[in-house]
């Protein structure tokens, strides 16, 4: 008998690939090619900093962090180009075994919702290209903050009625989805896409991707929350 409910998921970085999206859209304005891993961290660093400032739209959020970072790089973002990277998210894809997985979590009966620091309009366009429909979305629009703050999974439980016991959560961030997602009690699941170091937190259990995921819930949905 299954004690898991619902399957929460972090979006950008765990279901769609944003260090590409980020990287096609901005790397164009460079001189040179960049490391792709490299100029994403840098990104994410800025866009957590303008995150912390204070509550902005998305879309903000991506065009002020994008112009920050070209500065420091000493190529300043052309002034009609401005808001070249939260126009590239529509186009950003999904990673390869992403959509397959949520199915495979739909079919067994688990109820899905994402969380996402992305606006609506933004991550609607995201969720047609995965071809699942979540069973709820929550967004920093809905709460007014922006992850790692607990403002999502508080609006994820009110919405709902989930409980923190019942639902697992899933995302590539251990700052922006397994540190607050842990100290909230959830069990999660961190998608180490790029083998990092894990500091700080110890998530349920690691994946390299997306693909045994749903084994991975089966697993823990029977057997509670076994050490990592």
């Amino acid at each position: 008998m299954s004690d898991v409910d619902w399957v929460t998921f972090d979006c950008y970085g765990t279901l769609i690939d944003w260090e590409g999206g980020v990287v096609r859209a901005l790397a164009p304005f460079l001189p040179a090619p960049v490391e792709p891993s490299a100029f994403a961290a840098r990104y994410i660093t800025v866009e957590a900093q303008v995150e912390k400032e204070t509550y902005r739209p998305y879309r903000q959020i991506l065009a002020e962090a994008s112009a920050r970072l070209m500065r420091t790089l000493g190529h300043p973002m052309p002034p009609d180009r401005r808001e070249a990277l939260p126009e590239s998210l529509p186009d950003w894809e999904p990673f390869h075994e992403a959509p397959e997985a949520l199915r495979e979590l739909r079919r067994a009966g688990y109820r899905l919702a994402i969380l996402s620091n992305v606006d609506r309009d933004l991550l609607a366009t995201s969720i047609v290209r995965l071809g699942v429909t979540p069973d709820a979305v929550v967004t920093a629009e809905d709460c007014h903050s922006y992850k790692p703050a607990p403002g999502h999974w508080e609006r994820f439980c009110a919405d709902t009625g989930a409980t923190p016991a019942r639902t697992i959560h899933v995302g590539a961030s251990l700052y922006h989805d397994m540190v607050p997602a842990a100290a909230m009690g959830y069990r999660t699941v961190f998608i180490n896409r790029h083998g990092e170091p894990v500091a700080g937190v110890s998530p349920t259990r690691q994946l390299r991707d997306l693909s045994r995921l749903p084994e991975t819930v089966a697993a823990l949905a029977a057997h509670g929350s076994p050490d990592s």
